[in-house]
């Protein structure tokens, strides 16, 4: 599913028109990016939780050439599914 079949799923099943889904769906998005950007987590009880994770440096190989290259620590989104989450899939 994309983009595109979720907002005319919420669009369906709700009764809004899918502008409306978009701009609410395109709203949820920015507010994760911007608490995620400022080190902050956003949980969704049931759901799951979006958070940052510290990633660490290290040594990496190009592999056109097979120099070593120092990869620097970084900063990397990820996403912790909830219990009801879980059980849904299960």
């Amino acid at each position: 599913m994309n983009k595109t079949d979720l907002i005319n799923n919420i669009s369906a099943k709700s009764g809004l028109s899918k502008r409306d889904v978009e701009t609410v769906l395109n709203n949820f998005l920015g507010e994760v990016t911007d608490a995620l950007s400022s080190g902050d987590k956003v949980q969704l009880i049931g759901f799951g939780t979006f958070e940052t994770r510290k990633r660490n440096g290290r040594i990496g190989r190009n592999p056109q050439t097979g120099t070593t290259i120092e990869i620097p620590e970084s900063n990397v989104p990820a996403f912790k599914a909830g219990n009801k989450l879980k059980e849904a899939v299960k």
